[in-house]
């Protein structure tokens, strides 16, 4: 009861203050902070953790390029991230909003703009294919930019920034790396150090921010230039070689942001001048996280509100030894890379896992069958990319290639295959790899897997936004000839293999669609019900009652199912080990 009253408190708190005190004097930022608040009072209450997933048996994570890496894949989806309040923090941030944040947000702005004409004048006369001598007038704007985005960051709550390690000069570390990417606010090393960074052509021509950007002397990528790609590696190679004559150039290899719950594939475009780098690692050690801005989760103002109404904001920003690479490392970047993020995963104290930024196309796509953030299928579309199961199905070509699939998988209908079947049927050799796939449909532990899961699976994971598809696909796998209807088995079936979860309860859906009580449904009766409920997913198969975006589940053996958690504390365990806090 408590909690509902302090919520009701806030609310009416909170819509009053704006009404009376803001509205006459200040009606942009009674706008502003209107918005705010009314996103504040629609945030349950409690801190949400995200599910962790189910492992399968004998994981082993060794890197393909023979890193010898061996830690276990993440906790957590790493491209979600999920914010819940208690009443209590919800009444802080309503009262920061009302006074501190309007007054950080001004001077932030007027920071900013007083920025400009200092990095307006230092950029006069540059050219973008050499280094200017440094004049003195060139200096004192060097040195008055980084007093101004200093305090601008203080005016945002990052009162002190705890530097640890000792950075190394351009002579010795042209490359810095810094990694786990999580947020806008990882520029606030870059303001400090005034280092280049791999930024978009279109973002020069912003007002104000373009020429701040230009001052740093950017690599910049044009999106309309087939070759731009390749252009950007060969000027960071120019740069890396130029024996420390450049600024050095700041590198976040992750590519995108996740919630820094592991450190993702890096990409190779740091190491492919095979220079020595300086591994950089981040931590943001504050109770509430209100600095992650990835994939799925609060948007780019909501985190500026959010972060602005905190008393403080620590950061940690620690320099790792120079990395020198080897000769093998030089010849293969990829090594070179995975062997950087073991170090920087070390130092952090977090697992690696081999996702990537083509992973959370699964977290993003949109439709009836959104994919949970818990779900197994990320680790799916992991190791099919890698063992070269999707090659040719996004070229294209994937209707036709699935459809062939989806035809030899119901030729098999009543057969399940053990590893060496499923390896016929792949036309792979027995692997590591592949074992740990094949675990993730062995729904009874006994080996053997019903292949037309995985055709479903692979459906989902080279069509995310085309969750009608996979369905249609699928019901023709599982139909019976006769009337082309499926049971509420097979429904089960497949919704929780394309959901990647352990199991769902189908039986209110399923009598929901089967109105004339025939104990059987057709792709045609599916697809009426699906029009008129839109969101049935969210109405049938997602929980209200617990934990948000996280289907009925129970813990089975195979890979495509969750363990049980605590929302008080994260665990993962492993099929016949105890599980372990975190």
């Amino acid at each position: 009861m408590a909690p509902l009253l302090l919520n009701h408190l806030v609310s009416s708190l909170t819509r009053h203050l704006t009404r009376i005190t803001l509205s006459r004097t200040y009606p942009i930022t009674t706008t502003i902070i209107s918005r705010c608040l009314s996103s504040l009072t629609s945030y349950p209450a409690r801190v949400l953790l995200t599910p962790v997933m189910k492992l399968p048996n004998k994981q082993h994570h060794s890197s393909e390029n023979g890193d010898g890496s061996d830690l276990p894949p993440p906790f957590r989806n790493p491209f979600v991230h999920e914010l819940r309040f208690t009443p209590l923090e919800k009444i802080r941030i309503g009262v920061m909003t009302m006074t501190v944040f309007p007054v950080r947000l001004f001077f932030a702005v007027l920071l900013m703009l007083l920025a400009w004409p200092f990095a307006f004048a230092a950029a006069l006369g540059r050219s973008e294919l050499a280094v200017e001598t440094e004049t003195w007038w060139r200096r004192i704007c060097d040195i008055a930019l980084r007093g101004i985005m200093r305090a601008m960051w203080f005016c945002g709550g990052f009162h002190w920034v705890t530097v640890k390690g000792e950075p190394a000069p351009p002579s010795q570390a042209p490359i810095l790396t810094l990694a786990p990417h999580s947020s806008y606010f990882d520029a606030i090393p870059v303001t400090m150090t005034m280092a280049s960074i791999v930024m978009k052509t279109e973002s020069k021509n912003i007002p104000v921010w373009g020429t701040l950007i230009k001052f740093i002397r950017p690599v910049f990528v044009s999106r309309s230039d087939q070759d731009s790609r390749k252009k950007t590696v060969e000027e960071i190679k120019r740069r890396a070689h130029a024996g420390g004559e450049w600024p050095q150039i700041m590198i976040f290899p992750e590519g995108t942001c996740t919630n820094r719950s592991c450190l993702i594939t890096f990409k190779p475009g740091a190491f492919i001048p095979a220079v020595p780098v300086q591994p950089v690692v981040l931590r943001y050690p504050n109770k509430m996280d209100t600095i992650t801005w990835t994939w799925q989760g609060p948007g780019a103002f909501e985190i500026l509100w959010l972060t602005l109404c905190q008393f403080h904001n620590p950061i940690e920003i620690e320099y790792l030894p120079l990395y020198t690479p080897s000769e093998e490392e030089k010849n293969n970047p990829a090594l070179f890379a995975n062997n950087v993020r073991s170090i920087m995963a070390k130092a952090l104290e977090l697992p690696i896992t081999d996702l990537s930024f083509d992973d959370c196309q699964l977290s993003l796509a949109k439709g009836p069958m959104r994919v949970p953030s818990n779900s197994s299928l990320l680790q799916f579309n992991r190791l099919a990319r890698r063992l070269g199961c999707l090659t040719g199905l996004r070229a294209g070509t994937t209707d036709t290639v699935l459809e062939q699939q989806a035809s030899k998988a119901r030729k098999l209908w009543g057969y399940r295959l053990g590893l060496g079947d499923f390896a016929h049927y792949l036309d792979l050799p027995v692997t590591d790899m592949l074992t740990e796939l094949h675990s993730l449909f062995n729904q009874h532990g006994d080996g053997q897997i019903d292949i037309r899961e995985y055709v479903i699976a692979l459906s989902v994971a080279c069509q995310p936004s085309k969750a009608m598809d996979t369905l249609r696909l699928a019901f023709g796998m599982y139909e019976a000839k006769e009337d082309r209807a499926i049971v509420e088995k097979d429904l089960a079936s497949i919704l929780r293999t394309a959901l990647g979860v352990a199991e769902v309860d189908v039986t209110e859906l399923f009598s929901a669609i089967d109105t004339l009580d025939a104990g059987k449904i057709t792709h045609d009766d599916f697809c009426r019900f699906v029009e008129q409920h839109p969101d049935f997913a969210q109405e049938y198969l997602l929980s209200s009652r617990t934990t948000p975006s996280t289907p009925h589940t129970a813990p089975l053996v195979n890979g495509f199912s969750v363990d049980h958690y605590d929302m008080e504390e994260q665990t993962c365990s492993l099929p016949g080990q105890k599980r372990k806090e975190d």
